[in-house]
């Protein structure tokens, strides 16, 4: 039997605003446990909570940029289940009346572009977290500082039916709430965060089976295989005859495998009502206007820029205006006067990989864009080979020092006076009489045994340019 999965996921992104959402709690990373918390964050009897109003701000941009529907009577409501880290016992939340609704993206995938609905994008708070570092090692402690920390939950239509899709499909969501600089896209931090809604069914059917939940996945490769673990083990358990039990579900990254935590609760065991203490957010269509007015440029736009004003190729456009931290530093490296083209290929090349090695999503602040300009300046300029570039690049970006300061002090610069190569090209020819009576019956090949040699014996700091052309010149 062929199954087919039907996969949805809920989009946790925090909000990069100033304050928390219902308090004045400054929202950002505090050094030490319980920092930035209030009577209001702590849920303490008789404080009362007030709507930050640039949170709803960031969730009707969102709602533009996925031709969300906007509405303009959203109502927060109570959502109550006990847990130790959130100490209202309820999280204010939105049920039945989210501010934007029916929205989609479009994601690229091997058959072409998809539509994936987006049901609903709503307004909570952030729970605190539990920490289980201490004294007492059987012991739990709470740490409030993310408690009340403004969130968007972005809920898609159960339309992604590969573990694939729906890693592009959080990218596309990350590229977003980047560009529109709603969110700081830390993954590593919790910044976006995603659970995944995961059933199968018979290949061909049209059922809506059991489904588990796998929360909190804070990276595109854990979500890729979180979910094709999940469908991996209910794919098992049907062909074993046995029951797919709808609960919550965690991953375990090292193993690479999804482990039950709780029973899955459905709407109703969250007793949801409408917060007596908030009120209806009302704004009107010229306030929403007014917000399409300032979005910033999307994705799609920026990469036709790209196509028209650098002459870059749509593959390499649609790759830099995909994260907005790389569109924003390739433009400033090119307003320094750094080669569109050449700088493209170090942002999707060199750094794309490093980042990956490193699995983090944002560029550091200590690397900044004239050490990119300077390091393919060297290169251009003869002063090093691309491949000492290349090597430079990691202690560069790790580092945050000047190229051409690690250059200097490491004795980098290339060999290009001619003399001095022809000198040592010399002396290599005449030690080889037979490679060069090989090359000149016609084995190309044996070029890049001389190139090689001179690259040893220079380590690697002869301008390779200049190399073969004096190598060629001898052999003929």
């Amino acid at each position: 039997m062929k199954f087919e999965p039907v996969i949805g996921l809920e989009i946790h992104a925090q909000l990069a605003t100033n304050s928390k959402m219902f308090c004045s709690c400054a929202n950002e990373m505090a050094k030490k446990p319980n920092e930035n918390v209030c009577p209001v964050c702590l849920g303490l009897p008789g404080a009362l909570p007030r709507i930050n109003a640039r949170a709803v701000d960031f969730a009707i941009a969102l709602g533009l940029a996925t031709h969300s529907r906007i509405r303009q009577d959203s109502v927060f409501s109570r959502k109550h289940y006990f847990y130790p880290d959130l100490p209202k016992a309820y999280q204010i939340s939105q049920f039945d009346k989210p501010v934007c609704e029916g929205g989609w993206v479009e994601i690229d995938t091997e058959q072409g572009k998809k539509r994936i609905g987006i049901t609903r994008i709503h307004m909570e708070e952030d729970a605190g977290k539990l920490v289980h570092e201490g004294q007492d090692p059987s012991s739990s402690y709470v740490d409030f500082n993310r408690a009340g920390v403004p969130l968007l939950e972005i809920v898609s239509e159960a339309e992604l039916r590969t573990a694939e899709e729906a890693k592009a499909y959080m990218e596309k969501i990350y590229t977003l709430v980047t560009a529109l600089k709603i969110c700081r896209g830390d993954m590593e931090k919790g910044n976006l965060r995603c659970d995944a809604n995961i059933s199968i069914r018979p290949l061909g059917s049209n059922l809506m089976n059991t489904r588990t939940e796998t929360k909190n996945l804070n990276s595109f490769r854990f979500v890729k295989q979180a979910i094709e673990s999940e469908i991996a083990r209910q794919i098992d358990l049907v062909l074993d005859g046995k029951e797919v039990v709808q609960e919550t579900r965690l991953f375990d990254s090292v193993q690479k495998k999804t482990y039950s935590m709780r029973k899955k609760e459905d709407a109703h065991d969250y007793r949801y009502f409408d917060c007596p203490d908030l009120p209806v957010v009302e704004f009107s269509k010229e306030k929403i206007e007014q917000i399409r007015a300032h979005l910033p440029e999307l994705p799609e736009d920026k990469k036709q820029r790209f196509i028209q004003n650098h002459q870059l190729s749509d593959y390499d456009a649609g790759l830099l205006s995909e994260n907005s931290g790389f569109a924003d530093f390739f433009e400033q490296t090119v307003q320094l006067g750094a080669d569109p083209k050449k700088t493209a290929n170090w942002l999707l090349g060199e750094l794309s990989k490093l980042l990956n090695d490193q699995d983090a999503q944002q560029i550091k602040e200590s690397f900044q864009p004239q050490q990119l300009k300077d390091l393919i300046d060297l290169v251009q300029d003869g002063t090093i080979s691309n491949k000492i570039a290349k090597e430079l690049f990691v202690e560069v970006y790790n580092q945050g020092v000047s190229p051409k300061e690690l250059i200097a002090k490491k004795g980098l610069e290339q060999i290009s006076d001619e003399r001095q190569l022809r000198a040592l090209c010399e002396e290599l020819v005449l030690k080889h009489p037979a490679e060069v009576q090989e090359f000149k019956k016609g084995k190309d090949k044996v070029l890049g045994f001389f190139v090689g040699q001179m690259m040893a014996k220079t380590k690697g700091k002869a301008n390779p340019k200049i190399l073969n052309q004096i190598l060629l010149e001898l052999m003929r």
